[in-house]
């Protein structure tokens, strides 16, 4: 990563958008504390992760893009012990009720005596979600959550996630841009470690119309991909480089 530079507020979605490579998942691990930077600085709720890592986490909600779940363990018992983990008190069943708590707002009430094993991507996706609010933390970090699910599942996982992002920040990694357009209030994009791009989607969107020239990257028949070009509306011109 190179000058990125970026902020979210409670109750805003923001989208980093990139192809494979871009620097999304870096920048993710380094707000979720699992990486320092070299240079420069990040705050969570105002709390820097290099100098106070242990409060900056615990405020972190993370769900990585292959989230690392016990598949032996019942739901319950995965988000007990998690919840555990991150130090929610056991005492006057607080850890119960912050299980209580994330079945209900992921929609896992009715599966969470199964085992996580059993589960369809979709639903393991739910809980990996569940485990990120145990601890209710006011920062969302989700890298590529859809990954791999159907239209169905794709659908429910983005409805949930606009449905989280109204309480706090939410960080939503991911290279589709319909994703991006559904739910995000600001757009970062990505590309080779820096900012591209960054703005509401009606900004970047207005200009795009404002830019004379537009550079595409393609692969494939150069023939081929000059006609299909130059036959979309608004295309005075293609010239390669």
């Amino acid at each position: 990563l190179r000058e990125v530079s970026f902020a979210v507020r409670p109750g805003e979605v923001l989208g980093l958008l990139g192809e494979n490579g871009a620097g999304k998942t870096t920048a993710l691990r380094i707000l979720a504390g699992f990486l320092l930077p070299s240079a420069g600085s990040a705050r969570v709720a105002g709390v820097d992760i290099a100098s106070e890592p242990l409060r900056a986490r615990a405020r972190v909600g993370y769900l990585p893009e292959q989230v690392p779940l016990y598949r032996e363990l019942r739901v319950r018992e995965y988000l007990r012990y998690r919840a555990e983990l991150k130090g929610v008190s056991c005492r006057n069943g607080k850890v119960q009720r912050a299980v209580d708590a994330a079945l209900l707002q992921v929609g896992l009430v009715a599966e969470q005596k199964r085992l996580i094993g059993q589960l369809s991507k979709g639903y393991r996706q739910r809980v990996g979600l569940a485990d990120a609010l145990l601890h209710e933390p006011p920062l969302l970090l989700l890298d590529e959550p859809t990954d791999g699910l159907d239209p169905n599942q794709r659908r429910e996982v983005l409805t949930l996630i606009g449905q989280l992002g109204v309480e706090r920040a939410v960080v939503l990694s991911t290279h589709v841009l319909p994703e991006v357009e559904t739910l995000c209030q600001q757009v970062v994009v990505l590309s080779r470690g820096r900012v591209a791009a960054k703005g509401t989607l009606a900004e970047l969107l207005a200009s795009l119309r404002s830019t004379d020239c537009i550079e595409v990257c393609c692969r494939g028949d150069r023939d081929a991909l000059r006609q299909v070009l130059q036959q979309q509306s608004g295309v005075v011109a293609v010239t390669e480089q």
